[in-house]
């Protein structure tokens, strides 16, 4: 006479089951725990606002930002949080602590150190003659000048609702655009020394 293991197969099969999906929950688990870690202390997000960085970058474009280890360089296009106006910003690092800016109006030219800071590909027209300072000013020490590369259109370290930007307020470099999707890509020209 045969035992009928019918029932203990039936038993292995749900248990197999209920592993299975332990296994897949758990799985979820640490990547979502892994993407919080990446997400806070090695890379960061950004929604560009607004048409100052145009054509460079357009709104709503949403960004990767390197945050881990990044120090702030001449040319780079960053987000930063501006307390003046209550939002995150995306600009372009012109100059640094130490370093002088002089804007010259009349012709639409910005120096650094008396060299004239351009990008590639970029008008960099600046005749708007809003600004909060007289120039030419020196950058105080831990602190960054930016501005949009839409000079016309850009509310930046020029206006006193921006002013001088402190690195702890600047949350990372923009390095990859991840939408719209037909944009999507490295951002590889973001300094004025590329």
């Amino acid at each position: 006479m045969s035992e009928d293991k019918t029932p203990k197969n039936k038993t292995k099969e749900k248990l197999s089951l209920v592993d299975e999906i332990l296994d897949w929950l758990k799985t979820i688990c640490i990547t979502f725990i892994w993407v919080i870690l990446v997400f806070t202390f090695v890379a960061r997000t950004a929604r560009v606002e607004g048409r100052s960085m145009q054509p460079t970058l357009v709104e709503n474009d949403f960004l990767i930002l390197r945050s881990f280890g990044y120090k702030p360089a001449q040319g780079d296009i960053v987000a930063c949080n501006c307390e003046g106006l209550g939002k995150v910003i995306v600009k372009r690092v012109v100059a640094k602590g130490g370093q002088e800016v002089d804007i010259d109006f009349d012709a639409g030219k910005v120096y650094v150190d008396g060299e004239l800071f351009e990008i590639e590909g970029i008008p960099n027209i600046t005749t708007d003659r809003e600004s909060n300072y007289n120039y030419p000013i020196k950058v105080p020490e831990g602190k960054y000048f930016v501005m949009g590369d839409n000079r016309q259109e850009s509310t930046d370290s020029r206006s006193a609702y921006v002013g001088f930007v402190d690195r702890e307020d600047i949350l990372g470099k923009a390095v990859l655009r991840i939408f719209p999707l037909e944009k999507f890509g490295g951002l590889y020209k973001t300094s004025a020394k590329d």
